[in-house]
């Protein structure tokens, strides 16, 4: 998952990032709104951690101006200033949750995968499909109890295609969620390919996989009935 962290405080960034990354997310900084809104607009983020003090924005207003874009990000509030007005104005304005600072670290990813289930309406971290069944939290895929060894970039991308299950996902929506923000990433458009080619390869060796299909000219779709 692709994660914006909207904080001016630096140590908290700094432990924020450092934290979710061992947890596998792939996370950008932004320590002002304005660096933030320059973020949101070219990158196609999954996850967005708002502090509402920022220096230079208003956080409700970054949360409105985000909502009016059409991708749509989960947001999770971070922040001291935890009136019971911001509070209901954060979640009208369609913020996902609200976290008050101090926030335990284990806390915030244990909401993270509440939002994430709840918006993609599954029930349990085991997501099954086809015979196989892919482990989130443990990060594992079997099939009929036999381990299925992947990368974590191949991991990641099955459980994105999973979860946006008979869905279009262009090349960009991929590439922007395995490896974040191209504009500044040595990039090659040709790894998608490459990485949903052996996906395939490993997932075949158990049985056919036309149920990741090819959409000529855009993008790929994992079809699940």
């Amino acid at each position: 998952m692709h994660v914006l962290i909207v904080e001016d405080e630096a140590s908290l960034a700094t432990e924020l990032v450092h934290f979710l990354s061992q947890q596998h997310y792939r996370c950008d900084w932004a320590h002002t709104g304005r660096d933030a809104s320059e973020k949101i607009a070219v990158n196609l983020y999954d996850f967005i951690l708002l502090d509402l003090g920022l220096p230079d924005y208003n956080g409700l207003d970054l949360l409105e101006e985000t909502k009016q874009l059409d991708h749509d990000p989960a947001v999770i509030i971070l922040t001291a200033r935890g009136s019971l007005e911001e509070r209901i104005k954060g979640l009208g304005l369609g913020a996902d949750d609200y976290l008050p600072k101090p926030f335990s670290l284990l806390e915030l990813d244990a909401r993270m995968q509440a939002v994430l289930r709840r918006k993609f309406k599954v029930k349990s971290s085991v997501l099954s499909f086809h015979g196989f069944n892919l482990d989130s939290t443990a990060r594992k895929v079997s099939y009929q109890d036999k381990d299925v060894s992947l990368t974590k970039k191949e991991f990641d991308l099955l459980h994105y295609l999973l979860l946006h299950k008979n869905r279009i996902l262009t090349r960009l929506q991929l590439t922007e969620h395995i490896w974040g923000n191209i504009l500044e990433d040595d990039y090659d458009s040709n790894y998608i390919d490459v990485h949903i080619k052996n996906l395939r390869k490993k997932l075949s060796a158990h049985i056919p996989t036309d149920w990741i299909e090819t959409v000529r000219g855009v993008g790929y779709r994992l079809t699940v009935s």
